[in-house]
């Protein structure tokens, strides 16, 4: 197993890693909207999944891979009527339509608005 490791995506916050490779497959962390470079968390839905999306891009590029390889997420919204607004930014970065699971959860770290975790192919 390989752990992943970049600073263009914000630094684990607990006893876990951005991600993992395993015989060719790569694993994300569930990444929350905090801008990497200030440790800011930006305002509504629309800028925190582009954040969101952006850090996970930024695992898989370390990793040697890319959104065109993702092959599953799994999307975690803090309210489900965010869905289509969350959807409409996650259409832009994963255009290979991955499987993916979406749901609501109760609370979310840090009190944001939505968190994704990718899995995807060297």
């Amino acid at each position: 197993m390989n752990v992943i490791a970049t600073d263009r995506a914000p630094g684990a916050i607990g006893p876990y890693s951005q991600g993992c490779e395993v015989n060719g497959m790569i694993y994300t962390s569930g990444q929350i909207p905090v801008d990497p470079a200030t440790g800011n968390i930006p305002e509504g839905i629309a800028a925190q999944a582009e954040q969101s999306c952006k850090n996970v891009g930024a695992i898989l590029a370390a990793a040697g891979s890319g959104y065109d390889k993702v092959v599953k997420t799994t999307c975690f919204l803090a309210e489900i009527a965010d869905f289509a607004a969350f959807n409409e930014v996650y259409a832009k970065y994963f255009i290979s339509k991955p499987a993916r699971s979406c749901v609501a959860v109760k609370d979310l770290p840090k009190g944001v608005l939505c968190e994704i975790e990718a899995v995807a192919i060297k």
